[in-house]
């Protein structure tokens, strides 16, 4: 009898170890000459499995490093994972990708701090598949994406950042002229993520709404 007594607390131990050492993603992000900056995800892996599985192996490969953030929206939306961004050439920046797509995945909302898959429109894309590699991240909720994109992670940390390189000046597609870029994705346990480099400024909100410059 004493024995399934002690037994059931270090099962109960065992489960709540398994709850909390979950992977993050520690991303080091470089903008223009400043010192690097740190952003931090976590992943709905039980929501979009194969998207997070896939996302991890790229970032153990070092995919993204040297991706720039090709899209900014200020206060609004950043975009990075395109390895064409790694070269100087930028005419054909947003189409490129690891070699695949992905299947959807459309289970969570987009909120703030949502991390979602980006992908080609509905009318070439009916079926919704993802970009292999290209990801965005909602600097404010974007409630009309919901149901449309498969969102895999969260942003723990680092909005200050994402929000710096939303407002840099753009060239007309929507590509920031300074170099905002991915140095690294470092996949490590929850227990192991460094605590955020202090208090963070609340994102600012625009202007202009986000639907009328995507619309």
């Amino acid at each position: 009898m004493k024995r399934s007594l002690l037994a059931v607390p270090a099962c109960l131990a065992l489960l709540l170890c398994s709850a909390v050492a979950d992977d993050v993603a520690l991303i080091t992000v470089q903008i223009g000459n400043e010192p690097p900056r740190r952003v931090a995800l976590e992943f709905y892996e039980a929501d979009a499995p194969r998207t997070v599985e896939n996302f991890k192996k790229l970032a153990r490969k070092g995919f993204y490093k040297g991706c720039a953030f090709h899209r900014a929206f200020p206060h609004i939306l950043v975009q990075t994972g395109d390895p064409l961004s790694k070269k100087k050439d930028r005419s054909k920046v947003g189409i490129g990708g690891p070699g695949y797509t992905l299947m959807p995945e459309i289970r969570r909302r987009h909120g703030k701090g949502a991390v979602a898959m980006a992908r080609l429109p509905d009318k070439i894309n009916p079926s919704r598949v993802s970009n292999g590699s290209q990801f965005y991240i909602c600097l404010q909720p974007m409630p009309t994406y919901d149901g449309q994109y498969t969102v895999f992670g969260q942003v723990i940390y680092g909005y200050e950042t994402l929000d710096a390189i939303s407002t840099r000046p753009v060239d007309s597609n929507d590509y920031p002229i300074e170099r905002c870029s991915v140095r690294s994705v470092k996949i490590m346990p929850r227990e192991q993520l460094p605590p955020p480099p202090g208090p963070e400024s609340p994102v600012k909100k625009s202007s202009k709404q986000w639907w009328q410059i995507f619309g």
